[in-house]
């Protein structure tokens, strides 16, 4: 969504929602979002709070001790940094989780850097790089450390805009057993403030190797923007489409400069 020229804050409703997400529950992932190149003005503070809550989900963790998706929350606060045009740094802090039993894990934390194209909204094609650095916890990772790199590619046409997440995660054990987890998005834009629109995330499996298609992780989302990456909130609902996906997936994120 391009950003809006609003100065209100977000409505009192998002927070509610929020609220009302996190009592429902008791994703195995703490970020379930396309990026679309857009970050926090330079000297410019910012937190997107992401809530994902999985009601109908898979009842086995993917390793022994693992996280079971099933009627789990998971989260993280992201507080973002705009250091030039076209950089931005971020850290997520703590990533979190409730169990269907609620008990709440803490399960690591991330720091990004985020390298774009300046002024991404106002531009026809626009594009970007994504470094991540993950610090886990047994129950959300095999891996002690876990990285992510994220090229963002996206044209805005009009009232419509086109995004992918060609996304690669890793363990640090080599290339061949680098993960391709794709993300993408087509959105319409009603107006600088409001937005629809659908989006894919996937996983593939190993680029060595691609998991046979029923063992492919792929999620559709209907999803809907109101406000702009520096005020406002994304609300999805997605639905799995292959037995290693989640059946139903709710997504919630809250976005405020600071």
């Amino acid at each position: 969504m391009k950003p809006s020229e609003l100065s209100t804050r977000p409505p009192r409703w998002a927070l509610l929602l929020c609220v009302l997400v996190w009592t429902a529950a008791r994703a195995q992932t703490d970020e379930i979002q396309v990026y679309n190149a857009e970050i926090a003005a330079p000297g410019q503070f910012n937190l997107t709070w992401h809530n994902n809550f999985t009601p109908a989900g898979r009842q086995q963790a993917d390793f022994p001790g693992g996280v079971v998706p099933d009627h789990a929350l998971n989260g993280v606060p992201e507080f973002a940094y705009g250091v030039t045009d076209w950089l931005e740094l971020g850290a997520y802090v703590p990533i979190y989780t409730l169990t269907s039993g609620d008990q709440l894990m803490f399960d690591g934390v991330k720091v990004r850097t985020l390298l774009v194209v300046p002024h991404a909204h106002d531009r026809t094609f626009f594009y970007g790089l994504n470094f991540e650095l993950s610090f886990n916890q047994p129950q959300w990772n095999v891996s002690r450390y876990s990285g992510e790199i994220r090229p963002i590619l996206g044209t805005h046409l009009g009232r419509f805009d086109f995004i992918l997440n060609p996304i690669l995660d890793t363990n640090f054990n080599g290339f061949g057993k680098l993960d391709f987890a794709p993300a993408a998005r087509a959105a319409y834009n009603v107006n600088d403030a409001l937005a629809f629109a659908l989006e894919q995330y996937a996983d593939i499996g190993l680029v060595q190797r691609f998991d046979s298609a029923p063992n492919q992780a792929q999620t559709l989302f209907a999803v809907v923007d109101l406000g702009s990456s520096s005020n406002g909130i994304e609300f999805g609902i997605g639905h799995g489409m292959t037995r290693a996906s989640d059946s139903l997936v709710f997504k919630l994120m809250v976005m405020r400069d600071l």
